[in-house]
């Protein structure tokens, strides 16, 4: 029971299950540039008050589902995506899935897949994955962010599709429900409409924790921490951040580097060349996050420990919260109307 799937590397779960399912039903055009960009992935949100391996929650895209779910809209591609109460119920119809030729997407759990190595395995709900077919009791899995296919037993699959806590996936599963053609005029219509939308999320959101407001926000509480906190809890939060933005984030601000390449490939259809311009303070954006994550890093591993390092780390989100500001206000100002 296998279907027939090409398997295509991303720096990002999401965009690459993204990519891999429209590329199954012949949208060969889309890339995990546009998928990104055109789901509108780009985001930033710090919630003090909700927990996620004794830090708070920190995330630098948008929620789970989201970019799957905007890029087939936009694309007036309709969408099958169930959850299940029943283990059984969950794993009976992804085998039925199967059987018809249909690969699908999972959300799984990170802290029990097998093929990653344990240094990446902690509590993180919001995985994704492609189960492509079965053979004997082995599920074969295209994770995008793995060089090469795998496989996990049908028990290793049903642990990570119900795993436990935050964001629970409840055995979620997603897939585009038919084959429809694209043509490059609906692609330019998904990239405006995804330009815009994030244009509003990053800088229309009301209150002060998302967005381009939210990296200001974020900025000012760790200038608090080392005081309020104490350093080991202050460098423990601030561990929390460098892995969502390394492990979780693509490394080094990479969703920055990635809607960069969103903007350049949009100019491919829509021939502005302020988008060029646009795209390189982007790519200027994760350079700093990166340098933000070094910085964090040598706080957490105790290699730096002083009010002024906290001082630094405040200001290099600062920069950032500047530098999109700036960024996303341009985009704002382009003549994107469809």
């Amino acid at each position: 029971m296998k279907v027939n799937f090409e398997h295509l590397q991303a720096a990002h779960c999401e965009n690459g299950v993204t990519t891999n399912l429209l590329r199954t039903i012949g949208i060969d055009k889309m890339t995990e540039p546009l998928a990104f960009g055109i789901g509108s992935g780009l985001f930033f949100i710090y919630i003090p008050f909700l927990k996620i391996n004794n830090g708070p929650a920190i995330a630098f895209r948008t929620r789970p589902g989201l970019i799957f779910k905007r890029t087939c809209e936009s694309l007036n591609i309709p969408v099958i995506r169930k959850k299940f109460s029943s283990r059984e119920a969950a794993n009976n119809f992804l085998e039925q899935c199967l059987r018809n030729g249909q690969p699908v997407g999972c959300q799984v759990g990170v802290y029990y897949l097998t093929y990653f190595p344990k240094e990446y395995r902690f509590h993180f709900n919001a995985h994704n994955l492609i189960v492509y077919g079965k053979e004997d009791d082995n599920f074969l899995i295209s994770d995008p962010v793995m060089e090469t296919v795998t496989t996990l037993s049908s028990y290793e699959l049903e642990r990570v599709r119900f795993a436990k806590g935050a964001l629970a996936p409840r055995g979620q599963l997603y897939y585009p429900k038919e084959h429809r053609p694209v043509t490059d005029e609906q692609v330019r219509h998904a990239i405006r409409t995804g330009i815009k939308r994030n244009v509003r999320d990053m800088l229309r959101i009301p209150g002060n924790i998302a967005g381009v407001k939210g990296i200001k926000y974020t900025a000012g509480k760790i200038r608090k921490w080392r005081d309020k906190l104490g350093l080991p809890k202050a460098g423990a939060y601030l561990a929390q951040l460098v892995r969502m933005q390394e492990e979780i984030g693509t490394g080094g601000g990479g969703f920055r580097f990635i809607y960069g390449a969103f903007l350049q490939q949009a100019h491919g259809y829509i021939p502005d060349d302020r988008l060029l311009d646009i795209s390189k303070q982007f790519t200027a954006s994760g350079d700093l996050w990166r340098t933000a994550a070094v910085q964090a890093s040598g706080i957490y591993k105790g290699r730096l420990s002083s009010q002024q390092d906290f001082n630094t780390m405040s200001d290099y989100l600062i920069e950032i919260s500047e530098l999109e500001k700036n960024a996303f206000t341009e985009l704002s100002k382009l003549k994107l109307t469809t």
